[in-house]
């Protein structure tokens, strides 16, 4: 068997990911033919059948739903290398950060300032995105380390866990379930998170729609939250550095609390990526075990 090209990757993730020929060609730019031609000399190259083909739908096989995973990391893994080498060619180096913007658990300034003591120090490029977004940066080559709550992808990463906090419900303030103290979950029954999730499962699981809704910025959401009956669970330390008169944070019993991770490629060999690595968990380290008040 000839070595795979990625162009035929490309081509089969397309057509597994669409299961219709004419839609991953629209999705390819190009006309049907040629790319059924190279999906048959894919099969033919492997020695084994990659799709089922009927007149009303295209099916993968086990074989093509092994090459479908691992089509991706390999793509992944060749556009990671061009964009690292890319970052790594430019006169001025640095290091890029991703992160939800205020899920730093309050450690982002310290971080900073930790890590420009170091030999190692270069420039921070904060990279601001949404909830689930920053693994895939780190394995695509978009960012060098990230810090980013659980849950995530761990796969092709590193991590090291920095601090864990309880969360809290954001409730419209009137609401009738404000009123109370504490809640437990069974409380929350049918009422829905910002990401379409079901409050009552805890809000720690994480898909493609729940990435995609959670582009939305912290005012859009508790603008949600006060005026469409929605409600969200929020770190402890992101309670503490925005109240809102519209908003009341309310403890849930039952709800476990969420875990702020470091996490940064596993075939990282950057000096500057272990130096912030040194610097985030001393500071976490301090943090979770303050230096006691002289008598």
């Amino acid at each position: 068997m000839s070595d795979l090209e990625v162009r035929q990757l490309r081509y089969f993730v397309a057509v597994a990911e669409e299961l219709h020929f004419g839609r991953a060609a629209e999705r390819l730019g190009m006309a049907q033919p040629p790319l059924s031609r190279a999906i048959r000399e894919l099969e033919r190259q492997l020695g084994v059948r990659l799709l089922e083909r009927t007149t009303r739908q295209v099916r993968l096989t086990s074989a093509g739903e092994v090459l479908l995973r691992d089509a991706r990391t390999a793509i992944e893994a060749v556009s990671a290398a061009g964009r690292r080498a890319q970052h790594a060619g430019r006169p001025a180096p640095g290091l890029r950060l991703a992160l939800k913007a205020d899920y730093d658990a309050g450690l982002l300034p310290r971080i900073l300032s930790a890590f420009e003591q170091e030999d190692e120090a270069v420039p921070v490029e904060l990279l601001l995105g949404g909830r689930g977004e920053q693994a895939p940066a780190l394995r695509e080559g978009r960012a060098d380390v990230a810090l980013l709550p659980e849950p995530f992808e761990p796969r092709g990463l590193d991590s090291e866990p920095l601090l864990t906090e309880p969360r809290l419900l954001a409730i419209a303030a009137n609401d009738p379930l404000a009123a109370r103290s504490s809640l437990c979950l069974a409380d929350l029954r049918g009422r829905t998170l910002p990401d379409g999730g079901a409050a009552e499962d805890g809000g720690l699981v994480l898909g493609p729609e729940t990435i995609r809704r959670s582009t939305r910025d912290l005012a859009q959401i508790f603008n949600l939250v006060e005026v469409s009956g929605l409600v969200w669970f929020v770190p402890d330390s992101l309670a503490r550095r925005h109240p809102r008169p519209g908003i009341a944070y309310r403890t849930v019993t039952d709800l476990p609390p969420v875990t702020l991770y470091l996490a940064w490629p596993q075939d990282s060999r950057s000096p500057a990526v272990a130096a912030f690595v040194r610097a985030a968990t001393a500071v976490a380290a301090e943090v979770a075990s303050p230096a006691p008040v002289a008598g």
